[in-house]
């Protein structure tokens, strides 16, 4: 059965059309052709997929996507800035070799801008927890954590 859904995505209000028994990952994915949330395991064990609902990180690869109705969801292609410049957080991995492969950076790096929304100046401790749920098979997660640190250390500079 089809239901029509409405929520905003990236910003701005979108309604679709959406199979009962589709999940948000679909719904992004191939409805919304936002192909920067990736599916990596379908379980919600490796992360690839976050987005943030409602200011939370979530594996949407687990979330139904009649349960986004009213929502906010946002997507790693909705933090590119104007003129299509990278954010902070998408920066600091780049400079800090936080990207090898790929595949597991949107998931990194929206689980981190969620704690960095909610936790602007967490601990080593903290940020290795908030990205527990992200898994890598190329950096290490040292790059990773150092980066999301750079943009923590910029957001105290400007309180």
């Amino acid at each position: 059965m089809k239901t029509e859904i409405s929520f905003i995505l990236n910003g701005s209000e979108v309604k679709v059309t959406v199979d009962g028994h589709l999940r948000l990952i679909d719904v992004l994915r191939n409805t919304m052709s936002l192909t920067g949330t990736k599916e990596g395991c379908g379980e919600g064990e490796c992360g690839a997929c976050t987005v943030i609902v409602d200011g939370r990180a979530i594996n949407s690869c687990l979330y139904p996507a009649l349960e986004i109705e009213g929502k906010s969801v946002i997507t790693i292609e909705g933090l590119l800035m104007p003129e299509h410049k990278l954010s902070k957080i998408q920066q600091a991995f780049v400079d800090h070799g936080a990207v090898q492969c790929g595949f597991c950076t949107p998931g990194m790096i929206m689980s981190a801008k969620a704690l960095l929304d909610s936790n602007p100046n967490p601990s080593d401790k903290e940020i290795r927890e908030a990205l527990q749920g992200n898994l890598c098979r190329c950096t290490g997660y040292v790059q990773i954590v150092e980066a999301v640190k750079r943009v923590a250390r910029q957001l105290k500079g400007k309180q």
